[in-house]
């Protein structure tokens, strides 16, 4: 295929419902095809569910940002402070050791431990919503503070400093921000964190960053920019995901009615209902890229070495292979083995905990207020097509 005939990767969603209709005929007519990125670059577009697991579990694969052949969806390339490498961007033993120290944090049982304050902070935000002003920018009142709260506390970041990381954090997942801007406020962010650690390494308190500072002097390999980057990323990523699928979870519901009553006659199928919502919207919908270290044979395709490849997790949950219906919503499906939280080694750390917020604020919500409905039509409601996360920039709803 000659340079002219690669088609441009489709990156924003004609129906706020569904991946882009391009992504589907790649699945159809070419499950592995090359695609021009953003960026100008070149890489292969996978599709095929199997195909992504693969690829996702393959140590042949990179997910080192260095590499001059990974596929950034953006011109901004997020540097690495002082040479070391976000938690995302490590392979092999590296990356296996950093995630060691920290998963413990994130299992079941400790993500369970947080159900009461969760319940607690969910509460206190509905109660706020309730005594207030109607119609409720819902990703203001709920969707985005709640999220926020939980990973404050969990790390030990002052709540108070909430307005400052999250309009941060939403410019560096912005596709049409300006690179000062992104490039501004990734600098301010790392400044940020970068007292905060300090604080921890001179005063370590009972919370995520303050017992990993303590548990890795112990063990003799602590670090303090290694300690920075896993704030940052683990910031980042336990608000703005969960933020987003709060609120996009919340309209589905909405949107089916029908469904949304039997849930609520029956609140022990919310897990088996949230797992659905996470493979129907993948909101993280391209997915994650990686490189080939060496010549690799994917479903079919050669990947020489040097080449990258995105997963277009998006459609790959909508496999008809692996998921029947599946571009319907089914909420009794509770098929966990969606890719909306990755796979492989770099599965995402915080899903137990995830998975747990939505839980509690589906149910909660819906009981407490369950006249709540759209405050707009449909069509007014502005999705983040603008975003890496896909999601809602503001939600109003009455009740």
């Amino acid at each position: 295929m000659t340079a002219d005939a690669i088609p441009s990767l489709d990156i924003v969603r004609t129906c706020p419902y569904a991946p882009p209709a391009q992504h589907r005929s790649f699945r159809q007519e070419a499950p592995i095809a090359k695609v021009k990125l953003p960026t100008g670059a070149t890489a292969w577009a996978i599709t095929r569910h199997e195909d992504i697991r693969t690829l996702l579990s393959d140590p042949r694969f990179s997910a080192s940002r260095k590499n001059p052949g990974f596929p950034h969806l953006s011109p901004l390339v997020m540097p690495a402070l002082n040479g070391k490498p976000l938690l995302i961007e490590m392979d092999g033993q590296e990356h296996a050791a950093a995630r060691r120290a920290v998963v413990g944090e994130f299992t079941v049982k400790r993500a369970a431990a947080l159900t009461a304050r969760i319940q607690q902070i969910v509460d206190e935000h509905i109660d706020v919503m309730l005594a207030g002003p109607r119609p409720v920018d819902l990703v203001q009142a709920l969707s985005l503070p709640v999220p926020s709260l939980v990973i404050c506390e969990l790390l030990g970041v002052p709540y108070a400093d909430h307005g400052f990381f999250q309009a941060r954090s939403a410019l560096l997942v912005s596709r049409e921000a300006p690179l000062e801007a992104k490039g501004l406020a990734f600098f301010e962010l790392l400044s940020y964190l970068d007292k905060l650690v300090t604080d921890k390494e001179q005063n370590p308190t009972d919370d995520l960053l303050g017992r990993q500072v303590l548990k890795l002097r112990e063990e003799g390999t602590y670090d303090h920019e290694s300690m920075l980057n896993l704030s940052f990323i683990l910031l980042i990523a336990g608000h703005e995901t969960t933020a987003n699928m709060i609120s996009l979870s919340t309209l589905a519901l909405l949107k089916n009615p029908e469904k949304l009553a039997a849930l609520r006659q029956n609140p022990d199928k919310t897990l088996a209902a949230v797992e659905e919502l996470l493979r129907y919207f993948t909101i993280a919908e391209l997915g994650v890229g990686r490189v080939a270290t060496e010549d690799v044979e994917l479903g079919g395709v050669l990947i020489r070495a040097g080449e990258g490849v995105v997963a277009l997790a998006n459609i790959g949950n909508r496999d008809p292979e692996v998921f029947r219906d599946a571009d319907e919503l089914d909420l009794e499906r509770g098929a966990r083995n969606h890719v909306a939280f990755g796979f492989g080694a770099h599965q995402c750390l915080g899903q137990n905990l995830a998975r747990i917020e939505l839980q509690i604020v589906l149910d909660t919500l819906f009981r407490r207020i369950p006249e709540l409905r759209l405050a707009v039509p449909e069509e007014k409601l502005p999705f983040k097509s603008d975003a890496l996360v896909y999601g809602l920039h503001e939600f109003p709803v009455t009740w």
